[in-house]
């Protein structure tokens, strides 16, 4: 039998869906990309962090079963968690199962696939609370990714710090993290089968090792880097609500970490901050991109920022604009609040206007691309390590250890450099990076 999966959300989730695909494969299932064929079985793995994923995840389901009407149809993921009867009442869905059920869902599906009527009949949910957990449910041991370059490994799962804003810590529950042994076995696997970056990733990666002895990420990298190989090492995202100015300088001391850290403000107001449940405020967050610029003037720094969060005024919209001038990211994500139901946040006073925010969001877009082309800009004439990894048009691109987007004409890099490291210069602004030269 065929199976697909559609995935949204988090780096956490496609790491997910890879573990599921190769559960499947294992087991004799064949598996299809959704776009190329038909599939018996559609699996998808969605998200919840926003309104806006709610209703894609809901597109998704119904894509699904558009494309086959017989097919049995199973919904995962953190919008199944948080509200699977409402996921169960959606046409042509046969399994709902929650996030911490993903492992089992081949099950399941074989269940309801041993029924007479399998795209037919009453709808099987596999919720399980959180409270029932308390250790780190693995996934197995990945072995590949659909990229054959970058390789994402999960390292923790869930979230103590319950920012007033965001529904994830229900979706995922309390921190747990992964074997640091089974971490490394499954590093040394992808490494052994020719990644060349392997990308650390959780609902909270700082998070990791925090129910043990606190912040463990620094004796994970330097376990990681007595893997053999020429392979580089990233983090997804870090939280100001876990790390110190310290605690980022005992992380740089990895010799494979590249010079590039998402470190989410998500405001530049000190009031909204406080408001949002983070814990930590403008100048702390300052000093942190201080130490890393000073230790490399080039260090990428990207990170999110919410506008329109409750209470959020223009004085404190201006801050994050300020924010964005001072700290001078490589690349800012802009987010619109979207009230949770079941967050504190929602039921706050003094909710900003749909307008409102879409005028904020566009005014942090621009002068974020501005500072990013500043970002850019100072980093011309400069030589650059780059993974060269996928054909655009007339270029070879990848990215840097800064995560700049670097584009090279195909007479300066040859076919062969695709998925290797090359030493690149960077000669102007392009598209959305560097239009760059191999160098020597």
């Amino acid at each position: 039998m065929k199976v697909s999966f559609l995935t949204l959300g988090c780096k956490v989730n496609q790491y997910e869906t890879e573990a599921m695909k190769e559960s499947f494969a294992s087991r004799g299932y064949q598996v299809v990309s959704s776009e190329d064929e038909a599939a018996d079985i559609y699996v998808i793995n969605t998200c919840t962090v926003t309104n806006l994923a709610d209703r894609k995840s809901r597109q998704f389901i119904r894509r699904a079963k558009s494309i086959n009407p017989d097919a049995v149809v199973a919904v995962t993921g953190c919008y199944a968690q948080m509200d699977s009867e409402k996921v169960a009442e959606i046409p042509g869905v046969n399994v709902v199962a929650g996030t911490n059920e993903k492992s089992k869902l081949i099950d399941y599906i074989e269940e309801h696939l041993a029924e007479n009527n399998p795209s037919e009949g009453d709808v099987s949910c596999h919720i399980k609370d959180y409270n029932d957990l308390d250790s780190y449910e693995s996934d197995g041991i990945i072995t590949a990714m659909e990229s054959r370059t970058r390789a994402f490994i999960k390292i923790q799962e869930g979230c103590n710090r319950f920012c007033t804003y965001c529904i994830i810590p229900h979706a995922r529950g309390r921190v747990r993290s992964r074997d640091e042994g089974e971490i490394i076995r499954e590093a040394t696997g992808l490494v052994e089968r020719g990644f060349k970056e392997i990308v650390l990733t959780g609902i909270n990666t700082a998070l990791y090792g925090d129910e043990y002895k606190g912040f463990a990420l620094a004796e994970l990298l330097q376990k990681i880097d007595e893997i053999p190989g020429d392979f580089r090492v990233r983090l997804s995202s870090l939280e100001p609500t876990v790390v110190s100015r310290d605690d980022v300088i005992s992380v740089l001391d990895s010799k494979r970490l590249c010079p590039h850290l998402h470190l989410s403000i998500q405001s530049g107001s000190d009031k909204i901050l406080k408001s949002m449940g983070r814990r930590y405020n403008r100048e702390e967050y300052l000093e942190i991109v201080k130490s890393l610029r000073e230790r490399d003037p080039s260090f990428g720094i990207t990170t999110d920022i919410i506008v329109g969060f409750p209470g959020e005024t223009e004085e404190d919209f201006q801050d994050s604009l300020d924010m964005v001038r001072k700290a001078k990211f490589s690349k800012v994500h802009v987010f619109r609040y979207s009230p949770r139901k079941g967050t504190p946040a929602a039921d706050m006073e003094n909710q900003v206007s749909s307008e409102e925010k879409s005028r904020r969001a566009k005014l942090l877009i621009e002068e974020a691309e501005r500072i990013s082309k500043e970002f850019l800009e100072s980093t011309k004439e400069t030589v650059v390590r780059v993974l060269l990894e996928e054909k655009k048009g007339t270029y070879i691109a990848g990215y840097s250890d800064n995560y700049t987007r670097v584009y090279v004409p195909f007479g300066d890099s040859p076919k062969e450099l695709n998925n290797d490291f090359a030493n690149i210069k960077l000669i102007e602004v392009f598209k959305d990076g560097m239009k760059g030269e191999k160098n020597g």
